[in-house]
């Protein structure tokens, strides 16, 4: 969140040559996701996540499938004390504010209303009150936390001075000072999710981390195919977030997946590219939550100032443009957004709107009559040759109308053929 954060990462990797990666809260909730599938059996149950570190606090919809929400908060045990402050306040009126501060914490009805498996907890805290509540981990390295438990030792923290914590329980001073704040948090969590203990599976972010480049290591494509996976869940998240139509955001996906992969060697961008394609076509219409007129814009805007798994801070402007010319004009150099990218960049956005409009008008009538689409490079024309139900005349329409772009990117012009298996194909 800093404003020269940028500048940090750029004097390390000049000065130390070392280059960091900067992760958002949905990426950290991701590795942390990873960390707890290794250590727990999470089924095909539905467990509710919290993550809580010094700036922020992840909330996150688990299954051993994936993340199926995440939230990240603004709500961290460091940012609380400096928001609040702590010299000076006697422990009642502490409590209270604080518990006025983490009342505003909130999940999705859906989860209140469904239940959940458990809760799960990671990070420093809670593995520190796990030990203060003489909850030792079992034998496969988890703890287990009472909520009445965890409430009397939140309680008699609460009465003690941070330098009565550190002799009383050999915490460290960077610990003494948050571990109250951060048990009120857990205590409203557990709440929330309507549980009577904690499960604490005592790993973080560096054990996701950890997994998440051995498995890159031991097999790329395998790990492309998983952070495709997790960040098509993300995307189907913040989708249904803004009650999006899924059946043709699905659709649209997997049609611009083929389109992608038929089309290599004529667009010519890679795994990392295919993943943003799928998110954006996902996420193409959720502006329509906003409105229907200029839904393409508010899409940009949703999908811009939102967190994404898998979606690093750099690509996010062009997943959020590539959904942006899924209709109506073209890039411009003008345009908010892309006239900040470089010209790399830029010309990636279009590659991938030109593929997501072709996509998206199979579906133009937003009911899945395009069974299958095969792509065919021939004499100067890119072919799509598509079966599907009715006479899809919506969406040779539709096709007429968006190929322009694509023309305009590849230099290639689009004829369709309807595969009638019947008769076999016509020229439409």
């Amino acid at each position: 969140e800093s404003r020269n954060g940028g500048e940090l990462v750029e004097r390390i990797r000049r000065e130390c040559g070392i280059q960091l990666e900067t992760i958002t809260g949905s990426e950290e909730a991701r590795l942390v996701w990873l960390a707890i599938r290794s250590r727990m059996k999470l089924g095909d149950q539905r467990w509710l996540a919290v993550d809580l570190g010094g700036g922020s606090l992840e909330i996150s919809d688990v299954s051993a499938h994936g993340i199926h929400w995440s939230e990240s908060h603004t709500m961290g045990t460091v940012r609380i004390l400096e928001d609040l402050g702590s010299a000076g306040a006697d422990v009642e009126s502490t409590r209270a504010l604080i518990e006025e501060y983490v009342g505003t914490l909130r999940v999705p009805e859906e989860i209140t209303l469904r239940g959940v498996e458990g809760l799960v907890a990671t990070g420093g805290n809670i593995e520190a009150l796990a030990r203060l509540s003489g909850c030792e981990p079992d034998a496969s390295g988890v703890s287990r936390i009472g909520l009445g438990k965890l409430s009397e030792s939140v309680e008699a923290l609460g009465h003690l001075s941070i330098r009565q914590r550190m002799a009383a329980h050999g915490l460290r001073e960077d610990r003494a000072d948050v571990i109250h704040p951060a048990g009120l948090l857990y205590e409203r969590v557990a709440r929330l999710a309507g549980v009577d203990s904690i499960h604490v599976p005592h790993v973080g972010v560096k054990e996701g981390v950890l997994l998440d480049l051995a498995d890159d290591l031991m097999g790329p494509g395998v790990h492309a195919s998983r952070l495709e996976q997790q960040a098509f869940l993300g995307a189907l998240a913040l989708g249904r977030r803004f009650e999006f139509d899924e059946p043709h955001a699905r659709h649209v996906a997997r049609l611009a997946l083929a389109l992608f992969d038929q089309l290599v060697a004529v667009h010519g961008l890679d795994e990392g590219d295919r993943r943003l394609l799928l998110i954006a076509a996902v996420l193409h219409d959720i502006g329509q939550f906003v409105a229907y007129r200029r839904h393409h814009k508010h899409s940009l805007y949703l999908i811009h100032n939102s967190d994404l798994p898998n979606v690093a801070p750099a690509d996010l402007p062009l997943v959020a443009l590539a959904a942006r010319y899924h209709r109506r004009a073209e890039p411009k150099p003008e345009h908010y957004l892309y006239r900040d990218l470089g010209a790399d960049e830029q010309e990636r956005v279009r590659r991938l709107g030109a593929l997501l409009r072709l996509a998206d008008a199979l579906d133009r009538e937003h009911l899945q009559r395009v069974t299958s689409v095969e792509a065919r490079v021939a004499d100067g024309d890119l072919v799509l040759h598509i079966e599907g139900q009715g006479d899809l005349l919506l969406e040779q329409w539709a096709l007429r109308r968006k190929s322009r772009m694509f023309t305009t990117v590849f230099g290639l012009d689009v004829t369709l053929m309807l595969v009638e298996p019947a008769a076999g194909p016509r020229v439409i």
